[in-house]
């Protein structure tokens, strides 16, 4: 008996790999940081077909055509004969008569050398992109790496990854080979496969189990200054944290997060973040930044990548579930995938004490002041539906502030209706128990759900005022509920190149100032033709200076409207940096703020609706 299971055992196992797509990525044998790649498929169905790269991702939004770091494609017939194509765009090729394809190899060009030329690309965002270095580190977003043939999303996938010896592959998948040389995974379908990143270097990894999850952080450090183990203590504390917070939401049983830092002579990135997956996250961050403000920014931002494992890579649309990489369809509902989850990973920090009530505050009220950088009376859900068209992905970037205050509101009017028996959270749990990982909503039916799990009509009340309608949402009304006063009150005029200062960054590798792209510019910038690409290497002669930056930011306090400015600016000029002279008067741009305090005193009903808003009890 035992010997016949064994060999049906392996029987099976022989039928699903001759049924599964087995794709090699070659780490081993890499030139001019470029990666080979094999696919090689069962036998076709249909003489016709298409194969593609995706035009985006889940939990990307912005078309990035990862078809375009692609080259020299071949098709290849049972017999090893070159088949003819056609290259229909950037992501898709078109077969005729190819049911005899038996394999598919090309060669993968890294996005993340791209990102600091940007004279034909918007760049793609660094956490979903993928990075070559050989000897050094393999970021294998697989979505940069492996396509799909349509129609055949649902057949397995064999993924082999042929890796130095002293590599090791950060990932929340299972090794079924125990050979040094060689990693085998196998995966459901196409959707797990561009849910599973790799990150390989040599080991710097360590694994724990935190509040009952199986946990492994894989680090890369260019220059060695930092190991995986400097961030345990932070990171078990709020997993720990999450997973309270949370509860019966969450059921995972492990979790995978590869850091890559950024820095020494590797490329130089920009995209600083993370990109969500269900059982993992791929972060890339400045090497350069200081412990304490890495620990705070993974706390802050992997958090939130782990609470899309409730929403939406579980409790989701059917735009998501049946999600099109080829021609995607967005949900109209970005303020809940994305503004709710923003609002989960700063609610959690208050209601488990990771912070205070006035550091908790202080960073709704920066949401609100940053939220006035985009159009007020654009409705949400327009404006989630088309974020992939030019003329509403300029908004994307307000899900992380008004999707958070929209999210903050209603929680506030649930605590309202509901006498503090029910707040967000607890409309969420009861949506994730009526749908599921395999049971999508439609979409244009989600604010008839969210009223049957609450029971409060005047949820959709809030939803078409706020949400998809054009009224801007009166934050002031609802933080009164809870005991929260707003004080206006204008700064001082300030020269700088932006709108908000804090949007400022820095390069490490040009030793110059930086901005984010979605940042708005401030009215000097303006006048002297100044691009929000435009790194700053001096000003007025001074050059910048990352240990004496408060000099230089003292210097700015003393220029005066009208006082004649020089800029010596780094510019890319179709891919090759130019350091040029702006020259301009001084324009001062005086700042509206808005600071929130709890009332010293509030009524009776504001502090017991704060009570249970900052705590999450009844």
């Amino acid at each position: 008996m035992r010997k016949t299971a064994l060999s049906l055992g392996l029987f099976a196992a022989f039928l699903a790999n001759a049924q599964s797509i087995k794709t090699t990525i070659d780490l081993v044998n890499v030139k001019d940081d470029k990666v080979a790649v094999t696919m090689e498929f069962p036998k076709m169905k249909s003489g016709d077909i298409k194969f593609h790269f995706p035009k985006t991702v889940p939990g990307t939004y912005s078309v990035d055509d990862y078809g375009r770091f692609i080259e020299g494609i071949k098709f290849y017939d049972n017999k090893g004969k070159e088949l003819a194509f056609t290259k229909v765009n950037d992501n898709s090729y078109s077969l005729k008569k190819a049911q005899n394809l038996s394999k598919i190899s090309y060669l993968v060009n890294d996005s993340f050398d791209e990102e600091m030329d940007t004279s034909k690309h918007k760049a793609v965002f660094s956490p979903s992109g993928t990075d070559i270095e050989a000897g050094k580190v393999y970021m294998i977003n697989t979505h940069g790496f492996i396509g799909y043939i349509e129609n055949m999303q649902d057949v397995p996938y064999q993924l082999v990854i042929q890796k130095p010896t002293d590599f090791y592959g950060t990932t929340a998948l299972v090794d079924q080979d125990k050979s040094e040389s060689t990693d085998t995974y196998t995966l459901a379908n196409y959707a797990k496969v561009t849910d599973s990143p790799l990150m390989y270097t040599k080991p710097d990894y360590i694994s724990f189990n935190a509040g009952g999850m199986d946990l492994v952080l894989g680090v890369y450090s260019p220059t060695g200054k930092y190991k995986a183990a400097d961030f345990k203590d932070n990171l078990e504390k709020m997993v720990v944290a999450q997973k309270k917070f949370l509860g019966d939401m969450n059921t995972n049983k492990k979790y995978a997060i590869m850091l890559y830092l950024s820095g020494g002579d590797g490329p130089m990135v920009k995209g600083f973040g993370a990109l969500e997956h269900h059982e993992s996250t791929s972060v890339v961050l400045p090497e350069a930044m200081p412990k304490d403000a890495i620990d705070q920014t993974i706390t802050d931002v992997v958090s939130h990548e782990f609470f899309h494992t409730v929403n939406p890579l579980k409790t989701h649309s059917e735009e998501i579930h049946y999600f099109n990489y080829a021609d995607p369809k967005m949900s109209q509902h970005l303020w809940m995938y994305e503004g709710g989850t923003e609002y989960f990973a700063n609610l959690f920090q208050i209601q488990e004490g990771l912070i205070n009530k006035d550091e908790f505050i202080k960073r709704i009220g920066e949401k609100i002041t940053n939220s006035k950088n985009y159009n007020d009376t654009m409705p949400f859900t327009v404006m989630s539906k088309n974020v992939l068209q030019d003329q509403y992905k300029d908004q994307y970037r307000n899900v992380y502030e008004k999707g958070t205050l929209l999210a903050m509101c209603m929680d506030i009017e649930l605590r309202k209706l509901s006498n503090g028996e029910m707040g967000y959270r607890d409309m969420i749990r009861k949506l994730s128990q009526r749908f599921g990982e395999n049971k999508p909503f439609k979409d244009d039916k989600l604010i008839d759900e969210l009223v049957t799990v609450t029971g409060y009509p005047q949820v959709k009340d809030f939803y078409n005022k706020y949400i998809a309608g054009s009224q801007p949402t009166p934050y002031a009304e609802y933080l009164k509920m809870v005991g929260v006063e707003v004080h206006k009150q204008e700064t001082p005029p300030i020269f700088w190149f932006i709108k908000d200062p804090n949007q400022t960054g820095y390069d490490d590798k040009n030793k110059a100032l930086a901005f984010d792209e979605n940042s708005a510019l401030s009215p000097f910038a303006k006048s002297i033709g100044f691009k929000i690409t435009d790194q700053i290497l001096a000003l007025d002669g001074k050059t910048i200076d990352i240990q004496k930056i408060q000099e230089l930011i003292g210097y700015t306090k003393t220029i005066k409207e009208g006082q004649d400015v020089t800029v010596t600016v780094l510019r890319d000029n179709a891919g090759k940096k130019e350091k040029i002279t702006l020259k301009g008067k001084a324009i001062l741009d005086k700042l509206s703020m808005e600071t929130l305090q709890f009332k010293a005193n509030p009524a009776p009903e504001e502090l017991k609706l704060q009570t249970q808003w900052l705590t999450g009890k009844k």
